[in-house]
């Protein structure tokens, strides 16, 4: 979530300070964000609650509305209700593959703890997600419309997050038209 921002402030050039948070190492993120989680935007001169926005979607909605370069959402209608369903199955496919790394890897369960039916029901979600991506995507340039948008940011982040956390996964090689479109990400600045 962190990555898809950084990649929207990279397409908007704007400017900012990047502050990295190990919230499972420290509480200082709930100074900030009173549900403890990355990305946090913080504004200029603030150092509260107050003067912070969290959620990635929230922040991409509010960076996209401070630069005219490359509009990443459109403003209204149903091409902006496509772009933002493109980041909610992205976003949604990352959450649950977040659940299954935290529920084999947390060191505060031991191995008996651990719940493979609960993983397998949230991998059935990343299967699920990453079918409808193939088909959505189909043959198409861009996850919607005719040009790169936030779509495409939240689509490149969560594959490329599955590729690094889940190398077993091997969602490229059944979902080609996935792989393609992650490769044609990549070349971007």
């Amino acid at each position: 979530f962190v990555r898809k921002l950084r990649i929207v402030l990279a397409e908007k050039k704007l400017d900012y300070q990047l502050v990295l948070e190990d919230v499972w190492g420290s509480d200082d993120i709930l100074k900030i964000n009173p549900l403890g989680k990355v990305p946090c935007l913080v504004m200029e001169g603030q150092d509260s609650i107050t003067g912070a926005m969290f959620d990635s979607r929230v922040i991409a909605e509010y960076l996209d509305t401070l630069s005219p370069v490359g509009r990443l959402i459109p403003e209204k209608g149903r091409e902006r209700a496509e772009v933002r369903t493109w980041e909610a199955l992205a976003d949604g496919i990352l959450d649950a593959a977040i659940l299954v790394r935290l529920e084999r890897t947390w060191p505060g369960r031991v191995a008996d703890q651990r719940s493979e039916p609960w993983v397998q029901r949230h991998m059935g979600k990343v299967h699920a997600g990453l079918d409808a991506m193939a088909r959505g995507l189909g043959d198409k340039a861009w996850c919607s419309g005719n040009h790169f948008s936030l779509a495409d940011v939240a689509v490149g982040c969560g594959l490329g997050w599955l590729s690094f956390r889940f190398p077993d996964l091997d969602w490229a090689e059944k979902h080609p038209v996935l792989a393609r479109h992650l490769d044609k990400l990549m070349t971007r600045p």
